[in-house]
């Protein structure tokens, strides 16, 4: 028991070390103290959301004419929920490919979407691995 409480505490802490999580998610786990599964059930809704977002972003930049209104809209709403969840990493892969947007740099737009996806899927897999541990640990106390 007191292993899994420490594995677990040295996972979260990592992805404050490799600058995958920053302070918002520190928020979000305070909102969600006295509400057990409140994170688990809002990173639900934003890797759903998120996860789509991603799928348009890379439709519009596969079109010829790209309508950048409706690109950075998307860029916007996929930085903001970033942000309030604390996704670091992927927040600033938003902000570059959103830059190469501005600059009507595609090639280079294309593949730092690439690396965005990248970052978006290591987030997923290593938050559904904490999260896991963490309902091991829940249902060891029972």
């Amino acid at each position: 028991m007191e292993a899994l409480r420490q594995q677990i505490a040295e996972m979260r802490q990592s992805f404050f070390d490799e600058e995958i999580l920053d302070r918002y998610f520190i928020q979000l786990e305070q909102l969600g103290e006295n509400n057990p599964g409140f994170v688990e059930d809002v990173l639900t809704v934003y890797f759903r959301d998120s996860t789509r977002t991603l799928a348009n972003i890379e439709k519009e930049l596969q079109k010829t004419e790209v309508n950048y209104v409706e690109l950075d809209r998307y860029f916007y709403n996929l930085k903001g929920s970033s942000a309030s969840i604390g996704a670091n990493k992927v927040r600033n892969e938003v902000n570059k490919t959103r830059e190469l947007c501005r600059a009507a740099n595609w090639e280079e737009a294309k593949v730092s979407l690439e690396q965005l996806k990248v970052e978006h899927s290591t987030l997923k897999d290593k938050l559904t691995a904490y999260f896991e541990l963490v309902a091991q640990l829940g249902t060891d106390s029972d």
